[in-house]
């Protein structure tokens, strides 16, 4: 174990040595310089932010393409389609009243059945009108949406003409309440083109009159776009 121990340490004694004489003998090689740091390019400054003048214009454009001569012939129209339906509702809702009001006047000698007879007559009378009008309203709205959103895809090239003549950069719709999804916007007086573009609209389509009846275009109103489905 002994022996072992000195061959060992004779080993680590030469190994020693021979890495001193090795480091001795050969020359140390001189260190090689850190390169430079490179330069970094000049970076060019940049340009000072600009503000751009800009013109907003406003357009309530639903109510723009109803109040043209031409939506208003065509809400006409669909009205006068619908008399038909809003007579026959005013005829049940006038059966109805009579009904109602023979119920409650019954002599005291009508019996409990005949009054429970009655009133179920009454209610599905009721229940009737009530279906009707809903399907009027639908279908009437419908109409009326489908005939206005024709104007307003012809109303495109007379709103950029416009736009571009009198020097507007922008053009934000202003239909509706923020809740129906409408602009929410205090604007400056002045802004609002939507008269101006009726005016130029109907100049395209001198053909087509208003209705003797229809109301001034001075300030179409969202009633125009909307106007209420026959009712009983």
């Amino acid at each position: 174990m002994i022996s072992k121990l000195v061959l060992v340490s004779a080993l680590a004694a030469g190994g020693i040595a021979t890495a001193g004489i090795a480091q001795t003998a050969s020359p140390q090689a001189p260190a090689t310089p850190a390169p430079a740091p490179a330069t970094a390019p000049a970076t060019a400054p940049l340009p000072a932010p600009q503000a751009v003048a800009a013109r907003i214009a406003l357009i309530e454009l639903i109510d723009a393409a109803a109040a043209t001569n031409e939506g208003q012939k065509a809400v006409a129209d669909i009205q006068k389609k619908y008399e038909p339906t809003k007579a026959k509702m005013d005829a049940l809702k006038a059966d109805i009243d009579s009904l109602t009001k023979q119920l409650q006047n019954a002599p005291a000698t009508m019996n409990d059945d005949e009054k429970a007879s009655r009133a179920r007559n009454i209610d599905t009378k009721q229940k009737q009108l009530q279906r009707d009008a809903d399907d009027a309203q639908t279908a009437y709205g419908s109409d009326v949406q489908e005939a206005v959103q024709k104007i307003e895809q012809k109303l495109g090239p007379v709103i950029v003409k416009y736009l571009q003549q009198n020097g507007f950069s922008m053009l934000l719709d202003n239909t509706g309440p923020p809740q129906q999804g409408g602009l929410n916007l205090l604007w400056a007086p002045g802004t609002d083109i939507t008269e101006a573009i009726v005016s130029a609209y109907n100049a395209t389509t001198p053909g087509v009159a208003a209705p003797p009846t229809a109301p001034s275009a001075a300030r179409p109103r969202p009633a125009a776009t909307k106007p209420a489905a026959p009712k009983p």
